[in-house]
């Protein structure tokens, strides 16, 4: 009985197949361009198989020949040597049936590789749940993440070589180059400001800074709706001060051009009924998801979105109005550079930990009000050293019939790029329509 619990309890781990997978490579090397592309290493339990693939794999990335005989030499240089490797490699390619279903003996090991990691994981959340230390709400964040990464493939983010990362940018490359649009990310429905900033790439922070009322929430929901159509993926939104619903009437008004002040009273023609009902079926066709609760904080918003299977991107409405992990917000905390800091960097890590790209709006201070020229600068965004480092592009809106009503450039909107890893800075002009709350390019205007 002892024995049979003893095997019960065995770590997850299948030597055969693992032995099948590196004897059918040594019997075919056309094999390992397939094997490689579905297992590592470290998904091998046992460690002579673990320093067999290892150097199979290096000496495919370098295109040398593959057979026992240049593996053996190979593992000897490598310092992999022991006097009973040769006839273990003539062993396991005696003892694989055929090479033909390498891949179904390469999924065995995948399997086995990720049972593992489940346990491993169980076990420290489970040394973490009955230690108690951090509470039970950063345990749970925690083990959220890990179970996230497992599901990802990519619980550990460790060292990676760097002819590895090369195939990914040279298939991203190629993706550009047969998308036709000329920008590598997703497109935000802004022409001059997909060239400018290469549109929403993976991983990016992004800021759209303004005084209030300037009309950061109105670029950044028309980006998050144009995105949801044209993409094919998730955009999911984040609104701490706008109920779901002002959102809703916000994207009716854009996207069917009735004024949105009409919308609220009900005073709708009725030619604009139609209009009214095609712009209610484009919207709902998009994948566009919205949270309205005030009390988010980022760690929330990460966790819900690691649930999105096709997320594509996040949209978050606004900064100052986040919670900190601490339960509070960053301008009510007393050091709230340091509340703001931490909701920062925080929202730079969400967006790389999901690998998409993370719009958040933010309030600038008071400081462009004093000046002459009121157009915002970096220096602007409250607490702006940690915004400012974390984010990949920063944008700060400016209109100047918002100061001047006699403005010479009424509804004339500059979007200055004041920060951008991608490219260049610079102001780029925009026509904003404020009776329906949007923006789009000059070359499209509502008039044609």
């Amino acid at each position: 009985m002892a024995d049979e619990e003893l095997l019960a309890k065995q770590i997850p781990h299948s030597e055969e197949a693992e032995q099948a997978v590196l004897g059918s490579m040594l019997i075919d090397s056309r094999c390992v361009g397939d094997v490689v592309g579905v297992l590592k290493a470290g998904d091998f339990y046992s460690k002579i198989n673990n320093a067999i693939f290892e150097t199979v794999y290096s000496m495919f990335n370098f295109s040398h020949p593959i057979d026992p005989v240049t593996v053996l030499e190979q593992m000897r240089v490598g310092g992999h040597w022991q006097d009973e490797l040769p006839a273990y490699v003539r062993d396991l390619m005696l003892i694989t049936p055929t090479s033909a279903n390498v891949i179904e003996y390469a999924w065995i090991v995948k399997d086995k590789a990720l049972l593992r990691d489940i346990s491993d994981a169980g076990g420290e959340i489970s040394s973490m749940a009955i230690s108690g230390t951090g509470g039970a709400m950063n345990i749970l964040e925690a083990a959220e993440k890990r179970i996230y990464g497992l599901r990802q493939g990519r619980n550990r983010a460790g060292l990676e070589p760097i002819s590895k990362v090369l195939i990914g940018v040279y298939e991203q490359i190629a993706i550009a180059s047969k998308s036709g649009s000329g920008i590598p990310g997703l497109a935000t429905g802004l022409v001059d400001l997909d060239r400018a900033t290469m549109g929403l790439n993976n991983s990016d922070l992004i800021i759209i800074a303004s005084r209030p009322g300037v009309g950061k929430t109105s670029i950044a929901l028309n980006i998050a709706l144009h995105a949801a159509k044209t993409s094919g993926k998730t955009a999911a939104v984040f609104s701490l001060e706008m109920s779901r619903e002002q959102l809703a009437l916000r994207l009716l008004s854009s996207e069917s051009y009735i004024d949105g002040k009409r919308l609220q009273t009900g005073r709708v023609k009725q030619d604009e009924w139609r209009r009214l009902a095609d712009a209610a079926a484009s919207i709902s066709a998009a994948d566009l998801l919205i949270n309205d609760d005030p009390s988010l904080t980022v760690a929330d918003m990460n966790a819900q979105c690691r649930r999105l299977n096709n997320l594509g991107l996040v949209v978050i409405d606004y900064l100052q109005l986040i919670q900190s992990a601490s339960g509070t917000r960053g301008y009510q905390t007393e050091n709230r550079v340091q509340a703001v800091s931490e909701i920062s960097r925080t929202m730079k890590i969400m967006a790389k930990e999901l690998n998409v790209p993370v719009i958040c709006a933010a309030q600038l201070s008071r400081a462009n009000e004093i000046r002459k020229d009121k157009r915002p600068l970096l220096s602007d965004l409250r607490e702006s050293g940690a915004i400012e480092q974390d984010a990949d592009v920063v944008l700060g809106l400016y209109r100047d019939d918002y100061y001047n009503r006699e403005s010479e450039t009424p509804n004339i909107a500059e979007c200055l790029v004041l920060k951008n890893r991608r490219g260049e800075t610079g102001m780029i002009e925009l026509q904003f329509l404020p009776e329906y709350t949007t923006f789009s390019s000059l070359e499209r205007r509502h008039e044609e």
